[in-house]
């Protein structure tokens, strides 16, 4: 067997990682600020995405709870990476024991991870049992308490006011290496046994129980494994932006990454990556457009929300004629060789 043989099981990450790794290079090669500044966040938002592609393609689950671990993430991964200095300047009310922990920004990334996949062990396992509207309506009803939690927890998360004082350590680089860890680890969880029982009990939960299959079980690991993501991608966007409230992590991010997501194709990590790629273009080139008439004044009481609507009326046209996205279930794979006549 040779070589290609042997990678074609993975064919399909490595084009992806590929057409990433191209466009960060490219990005570098220009070397202009403001495109570094809106790829670096692309990158973020795809590891975003791929975490929601982890759980949702699988299980065919809609999670509005997936902003609210990327919250937790951001704020875990800062209050360890902060100066005991910046947390007394930025958060005079803060505990205690927490000010003097500094730790370097990979630990304290992971850490943030962690805490996120903790929670998201601790209160998502009964959340598991339920299915269609039931299991929607209660992801919604656990991101407006984690979102409560961050708003009013002013001892650790300075309350509704901006946490300033972040040091930035997400580069351009940073969030391209964690990119492409993380589109490989979406699709060896897809195409791992734990991937393949948990589409199954997507596409028929009662051929799936009688197989044995524990469908609450495989929901659970999943769950928590994009839980972790979206911690991982909330401590990155953190060090990058450096200041930040916990407004930014509630329906606003939440419907962006939900359209990448549909847009794309959520059965399929390639779906994620062509949702994100198409939903980032068209929402620089909206507003360009959008600032462009506010510059020529042309409504005297300005022109504000064009590319959200924009974005929502493609998000409504894409699920009434093509509700499984862009890619649908397919995912991007080098040509197959021809038969042999």
């Amino acid at each position: 067997m040779n070589l290609v043989d042997r990678l074609k099981p993975l064919n399909t990450p490595f084009i992806l990682v590929a057409v990433v790794l191209l466009l960060a290079v490219l990005t570098a090669l220009v070397d202009i600020s403001l495109l570094t500044r809106i790829i670096t966040v692309m990158f973020v938002s795809l590891i975003m995405v791929l975490g929601l592609q982890l759980y949702m393609g699988n299980s065919g689950i809609l999670s509005f709870a997936h902003i609210g671990f990327m919250g937790i993430g951001a704020y875990t991964s800062v209050l360890f990476s902060m100066t005991p200095t910046a947390k007394e300047l930025s958060n005079p009310n803060l505990y205690p024991f927490l000010i003097p922990l500094h730790m370097p920004f990979l630990p304290s990334l992971l850490i943030g991870a962690l805490v996120a996949a903790f929670i998201a062990a601790v209160v998502g396992y009964p959340l598991m049992r339920l299915s269609d509207a039931a299991a929607v309506i209660t992801t919604f009803a656990l991101l407006v308490i984690i979102n409560v939690v961050l708003v009013h927890w002013d001892r650790v998360t300075n309350g509704p006011r901006t946490l300033f004082g972040v040091d930035n350590y997400t580069t351009l680089w940073t969030s391209v290496t964690f990119c492409v860890i993380t589109i490989f680890a979406v699709y060896l969880f897809k195409e791992s046994r734990i991937g393949l029982r948990l589409r199954a009990t997507r596409d028929d939960a009662y051929a799936a129980a009688s197989i044995g299959i524990n469908m609450v079980m495989m929901r659970w690991l999943a769950f928590i494994g994009s839980a972790f993501i979206a911690g991982v991608g909330g401590a990155l966007w953190a060090h990058f932006i450096t200041s930040f409230s916990p407004y930014s992590f509630y329906l606003t991010e939440t419907f962006v990454v939900l359209a990448m997501l549909v847009i794309g194709g959520p059965y399929s990590v390639s779906g994620a990556v062509v949702g994100t790629l198409v939903v980032t273009a068209a929402r620089e080139i909206l507003r360009a457009i959008e600032n462009y008439v506010n510059i020529l004044q042309v409504f005297p009481q300005g022109f504000f929300g064009f590319t959200e609507v924009v974005l929502a009326i493609v998000l409504i046209v894409i699920l009434v004629y093509r509700p499984t996205g862009i890619m649908g279930s397919r995912e991007l794979r080098w040509p197959q060789k021809l038969p042999k006549v």
